[in-house]
């Protein structure tokens, strides 16, 4: 696996467990169709929630939140509504909300994380 892959998958793992202490119950993660791939899935109360997270080593690039533009956060929505029509049961009428998690820092576990609520 690429370093980059690796970076990713702490950051994800980070991200589950932030979300989980935060009252979040995670429904699914790296759901994959032929549109994409969504990161984390999750439900809070009458929210259904997916959520995109990005994790840097540093900033000199940019903020992770730049990443998640108009184009992918469009795509996101699409992504969205591919998974509730696969997960009908799980989505269950609620409510639907984009958010983000960017995660600055050579080791995810202790790096700096910004959670971005609702990206519309």
């Amino acid at each position: 696996m690429a370093a980059k892959d690796i970076l990713g998958r702490a950051g994800e793992e980070r991200a589950v467990r932030h979300l989980t202490a935060q009252g979040y119950e995670i429904l699914d993660r790296n759901w994959r169709c032929p549109q994409g791939e969504i990161d984390i899935v999750a439900r809070r109360g009458g929210m259904l929630v997916v959520i995109e997270v990005k994790t840097r080593r540093t900033a000199a690039f940019g903020h992770p939140f730049e990443a998640v533009d108009g184009r992918k956060r469009r795509r996101l929505w699409q992504l969205a509504q591919a998974w509730i029509a696969t997960n009908p049961h799980l989505a269950n009428g609620r409510m639907l909300r984009l958010d983000a998690i960017g995660i600055i820092g050579a080791d995810p576990d202790a790096g700096t994380l910004e959670h971005l609520v609702d990206l519309t």
